[in-house]
């Protein structure tokens, strides 16, 4: 029995029926696995993830230990585990796992602490939260890191400002760099996964609602094109002009916050940045707001505004707190404005981590390989993997491409050819 803290160790049949469903629709990380299997390239190397644990994260694991990995995993969010597959993840397949959906803030530090008392060599964030604290807190256990990994667009902005002060002491790959993880995770699989939450915590109908979206990243244009697939007015809420006019173009509105709030049904924040949605909005928004968040932190709602203005407070569905405003109207918080679609739903569909998760699997080999001549930055993911998995994915679909004849490659690379 591997070290672990789970909710409930009798769910643990039932997660590997989940974890086997998600791996039907994980044809890449399937082929990795096969491979790793045979080659053990992560033979020994100790590896401290700190990730969703959800059905998809599993199958990661899963092909990380058949590389020969020694693994410890803990949740990057306290509202994200899957119970079940935590339970199957220590009991049926023996990866150390520190998960509890609904964990408090004292829980969830003391499961990323865990993960560091295995002294990693290798970290894997999603979040960047494992990192911070190897860099403060547990500065003992920095010796022998060689290096890291990084999941989502909040982590990397974190790591890349390390790296920018001088203070990162390793180097890192931003795996959410990587084409085929944010063109298709954060588009697809947030677009679809954040509209999904919100519905499951609401039950209610996206047509014909104004849904205000903070940000046009890739997370803000998937969850833009999913909320205008159900019907729904969009505005776009953004600060950088060129993304301002993309939007426009795609035929959404744009406008700042400060006009949005009156007008706004459902608020859906996806910046990675603090206090998006602030105290003079709150007062301005209508009666019934709903205010929900698909960013990895939950300071995109100023909450703690939220509650100063409100007289009373309810839990009216599971994940739906009703907040009474003075003036009698209510304002309603979704999945205590964490990650929605994790909160309340079970996150992406497994077809886009499959492309995610390969891309961990491969960079942490890459790391092993290289971290000798790696300077201690935020490493994009080698454009070589990245195509690699591009071609794995199409090929997994039964599609196949063009190749370029002798002629076509001569004349891309000849400057000799004119018009």
């Amino acid at each position: 029995m591997v070290p672990h803290d789970v909710k409930d160790e009798s769910l643990a049949k039932a997660g590997v029926l989940r974890i086997e469903w998600a791996e039907k629709e994980m044809p890449v990380l399937a082929m990795i696995r096969e491979r790793f299997e045979k080659e053990k390239p992560l033979k020994g190397v100790r590896i401290g993830a700190c990730l969703h644990v959800t059905s998809e994260t599993a199958s990661l694991m899963k092909t990380l230990k058949a590389g020969g990995a020694e693994i410890a995993l803990c949740a990057s969010n306290p509202l994200s585990t899957q119970d079940d597959v935590a339970a199957a993840l220590a009991l049926e397949y023996g990866i150390s796992t520190f998960a509890i959906k609904g964990e408090d803030r004292d829980t969830y530090y003391g499961h990323i602490m865990s993960v560091i008392d295995t002294h990693p060599q290798i970290t894997m964030d999603d979040g960047a939260d494992v990192v911070g604290l190897l860099h403060t807190e547990r500065k003992d256990a920095l010796q022998g890191v060689i290096g890291g990994t990084e999941e989502t667009t909040t982590g990397v902005i974190r790591l890349k400002s390390m790296e920018q002060d001088g203070v990162l002491a390793y180097p890192i790959v931003a795996v959410n760099e990587a084409m085929t993880k944010h063109m298709f995770d954060n588009r697809y699989g947030t677009g679809q996964s954040t509209l999904d939450g919100v519905i499951r915590a609401t039950n209610r109908m996206i047509a014909g609602k104004t849904v205000v979206i903070g940000g046009y990243g890739w997370c803000g244009r998937g969850v833009a094109l999913r909320a205008k697939g159900h019907g729904a007015d969009v505005v776009v809420l953004e600060v950088d002009p060129l993304r301002a006019l993309e939007a426009i173009m795609d035929g959404y509105r744009v406008m700042p916050i400060a006009q949005a709030a009156p007008i706004g049904d459902i608020f859906i924040t996806a910046t990675g940045d603090i206090h998006v949605i602030r105290k003079e909005h709150f007062e301005v928004m209508k009666d019934g707001a709903i205010v929900a968040n698909t960013g990895h932190f939950n300071v995109e709602i100023d909450i703690p505004a939220l509650e100063a203005l409100s007289t009373a407070t309810r839990q009216v569905r599971e994940f739906v707190q009703e907040y009474t405003m003075a003036d009698g109207r209510n304002i309603y918080l979704l999945g205590e404005g964490r990650l929605i679609n994790l909160a309340a739903a079970e996150g992406h569909p497994s077809s886009v981590m499959d492309m995610s998760f390969a891309n961990q699997a491969l960079a942490s080999e890459f790391m092993v390989l290289n971290c000798k001549d790696l300077e201690k930055k935020v490493y994009d993911v080698p454009e070589a993997i990245d195509k690699e998995i591009a071609r794995l994915k199409v090929e997994s679909l039964g599609t196949a491409i063009d190749v370029l004849t002798p002629e076509q490659v001569e004349y891309l690379n000849s400057w000799h050819m004119g018009t």
